[in-house]
């Protein structure tokens, strides 16, 4: 489904500037899809129609040259970039209608069973590690999201969340503590 998404946005635009063609720039945004899915999941809050807009739009402000890759660091890196500052603009964006309209919207809990094929451990522990990681701090959950789930290297998180390498090191390294002790205490989370 993200593929039809990827390749429905990347239909019919055009590159105005950018350090690649339109067919590479294409290549680029179809190999890295998955990934970029994964962030921008990560970036709203693990909302699946949140996160296929806000890729949609960031394939769009990609391929009509509203943002530009200039080669400054690795295409995957830039891209991460532009997929947050796109979700955080769209957050601002609905907190500012909500405020306006005074319209709060309900959000349905998911689903208690993600699929019948994966055994009831392995949801467990999957609910585990996202409880773990949402009482941490949007900084630490950050990093270790691009660094684990990503591959990214410190630096370039570092780049994609906008702080210096130094910051995103004590966000990691303190990330990574307070996750051993959730998971320690008896996935008491």
């Amino acid at each position: 489904m993200e593929r039809a998404i990827a390749r429905n946005a990347l239909a019919g635009l055009t590159v105005r500037e950018s350090t690649f063609d339109d067919a590479a720039l294409r290549e680029q945004l179809e190999s890295h899809h998955a990934e970029s899915f994964g962030w921008a999941m990560s970036c709203c809050r693990h909302r699946r129609e949140e996160a296929e807009n806000v890729l949609q739009m960031v394939y769009v402000k990609v391929l009509s040259g509203r943002a530009i890759f200039d080669g400054r660091s690795a295409f995957k890196t830039w891209l991460f970039s532009v997929i947050r500052r796109t979700a955080a603009g769209e957050r601002r964006s609905e907190m500012f209608r909500r405020l306006l309209l005074n319209d709060f919207v309900k959000r349905t809990p998911e689903s208690a069973t993600e699929g019948a094929e994966e055994s009831v451990s392995a949801a467990q522990s999957q609910t585990t590690l996202r409880k773990a990681l949402a009482k941490l701090p949007e900084r630490q959950r950050e990093v270790l999201h691009l660094v684990f789930y990503d591959d990214l290297t410190l630096q370039e998180a570092a780049n994609v969340m906008g702080v210096g390498v130094g910051s995103a090191r004590t966000h990691y390294e303190r990330g990574k503590k307070q996750m051993r002790r959730y998971l320690e205490s008896g996935a008491r989370v």
